[in-house]
């Protein structure tokens, strides 16, 4: 079961996805514990001049030692991830997908490398999105929240997944005690939660996860009464969970489609 998982491919494909060049285990940083932090780098096959490239990070919100002994690899191994960055290169920006060992921090540092050394990596440091699902979610809100008006981040899609415990509900800090992915925020009211950054929130109406979209209505009301909220909602109600891997739709590609075009529209334009 672990193995087909890990190599699960999105139900999406495209010429252009077998066209994109990568970069593999590039060092970004070092772990808490002294072990060099890696990432992978996938470039659109023709770049036009020398113009730096806007951004794509996959969030990994589950640390790499506990999830290669489930899946065999690492999150920047798995299939869904290969693909999705294959997609985004293809569509005229840079994905970035990477190990970790503390998931909210390594975020963190990778972010900063980013900044720091965009001019060799060829990226823009202004124009950098966040991919996020499931349980890696709360690991990308965590980076949002900690400094919501920081120039680095200019969107985030986040897709299918648990948000954050509000107003003393549980159900995440549950999910994550079942299931191992980092959860850095708690004791939140609605009222502590305002981000200016755009938002894509993607919802699957039949996600067999306990009490997932029960924390993604809960964010979204949250969200919407604060008065800086960019929130694009994008409900699928035929869909389940990792409905970009388990359901060979026409539905499911036009999803997958809508979520590139929001992340093209606020990193491209």
């Amino acid at each position: 079961m672990s193995d087909d998982m890990a190599r699960k491919r999105i139900v999406y494909d495209s010429p252009g996805m077998r066209e994109v060049t990568l970069q593999r285990d590039l060092v970004y940083g070092n772990s808490a514990d002294g072990n060099p932090l890696l990432m992978d780098l996938y470039h659109p096959a023709a770049v036009k001049g020398r113009a730096a490239l806007p951004v794509v990070v996959f969030v990994a919100g589950y640390p790499d030692p506990g999830f290669s002994k489930v899946f065999g690899c690492r999150f920047k191994e798995m299939g869904a991830y290969v693909s999705w960055s294959e997609l985004i290169a293809a569509s005229g920006m840079v994905a970035i997908s990477y190990t970790n060992e503390q998931p909210v921090e390594d975020l963190s540092t990778l972010l900063r490398h980013l900044a720091e050394d965009a001019e060799s990596l060829g990226i823009d440091a202004g124009r950098i999105g966040l991919w996020a699902c499931s349980g890696n979610v709360p690991t990308a809100l965590a980076e949002l929240i900690d400094d919501p008006s920081a120039g680095a981040i200019a969107c985030a899609a986040l897709c299918y997944g648990y948000m954050l415990d509000l107003d003393a509900d549980t159900a995440v800090k549950d999910a994550a005690k079942t299931f191992g992915f980092a959860t850095a925020i708690s004791d939140m009211t609605a009222a502590d939660l305002n981000l200016s950054t755009p938002l894509l929130v993607v919802q699957a109406g039949k996600d067999q996860m306990p009490g997932i979209n029960r924390t993604i209505d809960r964010f979204c009301v949250a969200l919407l009464a604060t008065d800086n909220a960019k929130l694009t909602r994008l409900n699928l109600p035929d869909a389940v969970h990792a409905f970009d891997l388990e359901q060979d739709s026409q539905a499911s590609r036009e999803a997958i489609s809508e979520i590139v075009e929001f992340l093209k529209a606020r990193l491209c334009g």
